[in-house]
C-alpha cells in the first residue's frame, strides 16, 4: 500500500510517499517512492521541490519558484506534484492513507483517526504549540474537505515519552493543574527518538540497554532511553523548552518574564513571542541560530557566538549526566538531528573531559567526511558513541500502516 507522510513546520512542508507492506508486523521494507516539500511558505518566491520515482524510470528532479499563501496550498502543490505525468500517482485515490507528524495533542496521544474531537484537542493546546498546530489543524482540515475518503492519520509525537514515570515527568505543581490544565512534562520528537532507539536496540546486545539520545538541530532534545523506552526527556509542558532551540529560549525561569513585563510594560504575550521567535541561539549571537553560521563567527572572534554555542554545549551536557544518573550507568550515546549528524565540533564538545566516565570518542573517525549510520567512539571507551541519521517519517507511515491493518 502507499502511504503519503506530511511534516509540517512553521514556514515549511515536507512529504514523503511510501510503498509499504500490508502486514503490521513488516519493518524494513518500506520503499520510498517520492519525497518533496515547499520552503518559505507565506512568501511570493516560495521553493517547491520534488525527488519522483516513476513507473520503473529513474528518479525525476522537480523545482519550481511559486507564490505559496499557506500549507493548504503546499499540500495541493504537493500532490499536483505527485500525480503529474512523470508522478508515482495517478491520483490521490492511490493513497491509503495520509500520515501526519503530529506535535500535541495533549489530552488525545497515540496514533489515531483524524476527525473532529481530534482537532479539538489539538487547538486546545495551540497556545503552547504555536508554531506546529495551528498549520497541522489547518491542513488537516483542508484535506479532509477535499479528499473525504482518504483517511487522515495523526502520529502523536508526545506518544514515545509515554512510558516516563511520574518522577520524571511531573513539574512541582499543583495537582489541579495536572488534572485539569494537562500541565507535565510531554516531551516531543518521539518519531525521531522512537527510531534512533529501535536502530540501537538493533544494533547493540547489552540489556538492559542504557541511551542518552540527542536530537539536536534546528530544534533540539535530550531523550533517555532503557530497552529503548522513554524514560526521560528535556522538552516539557512545550517544544519551546528544554535546550536553546534556533530561535526559541528553551528553558527560562517564568518569574523573568514577570519582571521584565513590569519593567518595560510588554504583555505577557509580547515576550512569549519573542521568547519563541527572537530568543535561542539567534537571540544569544545577534547573528543566526544556524550552528554552521555560529562555528564560522565563533572561529572569527565574535565572542557571542562563541557564548551562545557554549551554552547550548552545557545544557546538553547537562541533560547528559541527568541520565547517566537516571539510568544507573550508561551504555550508548548516539547524535541525530542536523546538528547532531553534522557537527563534529558540537559532538566532542559534548562528551569532552568525560574519559573517567567511560565516555571517549575518536577524533579522527568523528571528524571523519564519512556519512550514514556509525560508531565514533574511541577503542577503549566501554560507552558506544553513534551518529545515527534520523528516519522520521518512515516511523510514522509504520504507525499509520498499522493503525490502517487494526482497522480492517
Amino acid at each position: 500500500m502507499k502511504i503519503l507522510i506530511a511534516n509540517l513546520g512553521s514556514t515549511s512542508f515536507k512529504y514523503r510517499l511510501f510503498e509499504v507492506s500490508a502486514q503490521s508486523d513488516a519493518v524494513g521494507d518500506e520503499q520510498e517512492l517520492a519525497r518533496g516539500g515547499v520552503e518559505r511558505i507565506g512568501g511570493q518566491e516560495s521553493r517547491v521541490y520534488a525527488s519522483l520515482e516513476g513507473a520503473g524510470a529513474a528518479a525525476t528532479e522537480v523545482e519550481t519558484i511559486q507564490p505559496v499563501p499557506d500549507h493548504g496550498v503546499a499540500l495541493e502543490a504537493a500532490i499536483a506534484q505527485l500525480t503529474a505525468e512523470e508522478g508515482p500517482l495517478s491520483s490521490i485515490a492511490d493513497v491509503a492513507a495520509i500520515g501526519f507528524k503530529a506535535v500535541h495533542g495533549g489530552r488525545v496521544s497515540g496514533v489515531v483517526r483524524v476527525d473532529d474531537s481530534v482537532l479539538e484537542a489539538m487547538e486546545e493546546m495551540a497556545d503552547v504549540a504555536p508554531a506546529h498546530n495551528p498549520p497541522y489543524v489547518k491542513a488537516m482540515k483542508q484535506l479532509a474537505e477535499r479528499f473525504p475518503d482518504v483517511p487522515l492519520v495523526a502520529a502523536f509525537e508526545t506518544d514515545f515519552h509515554s512510558t516516563i514515570p511520574d518522577r520524571n515527568a511531573r513539574y512541582a505543581v499543583p495537582t489541579e493543574w495536572v488534572e485539569k490544565h494537562l500541565v507535565r512534562r510531554w516531551g516531543f520528537h518521539g518519531a525521531s527518538h522512537r527510531f534512533v532507539a529501535g536502530r540501537l536496540l538493533e544494533n547493540m546486545d547489552q540489556r538492559p540497554l542504557r541511551a542518552v539520545q540527542c536530537h539536536l538541530g534546528g530544534s533540539s532534545s535530550i531523550c533517555w532511553t532503557r530497552d529503548g523506552q522513554s524514560v526521560g526527556t528535556s522538552m516539557g509542558m512545550s517544544p519551546q523548552s528544554g535546550l536553546p532551540q534556533n530561535n526559541r529560549s528553551g528553558d527560562v525561569d517564568p518569574y523573568a518574564l514577570l519582571h521584565v513585563s513590569k519593567t518595560t510594560g510588554r504583555s505577557l504575550e509580547d515576550l512569549l513571542v519573542e521568547l519563541s521567535t527572537r530568543a535561542g541561539l539567534a537571540g544569544m549571537s545577534g547573528t543566526s541560530g544556524d550552528m554552521r553560521d555560529l562555528e564560522a563567527a565563533a572561529a572569527n572572534g565574535n565572542e557571542a557566538a562563541r557564548v551562545a554555542i557554549d551554552v547550548y554545549i552545557s545544557s546538553i551536557r547537562h541533560w547528559l549526566g541527568g541520565g547517566m544518573v537516571e539510568l544507573g550507568g550508561l551504555d550508548a550515546i548516539a547524535f541525530t538531528g542536523g546538528i547532531g549528524e553534522n557537527s563534529p565540533a558540537t559532538r566532542a564538545a559534548v562528551v569532552a573531559g568525560l574519559t573517567d566516565l567511560g565516555i571517549e570518542i575518536d577524533r579522527t573517525a568523528n571528524k571523519s567526511g564519512a556519512t550514514g549510520e556509525r560508531r565514533i567512539e574511541a577503542a577503549r571507551s566501554p560507552v558506544a558513541i553513534w551518529i545515527i541519521p534520523t528516519n522520521e517519517e518512515v516511523i510514522v507511515a509504520r504507525q499509520t500502516r498499522n493503525l490502517l491493518a487494526l482497522a480492517s
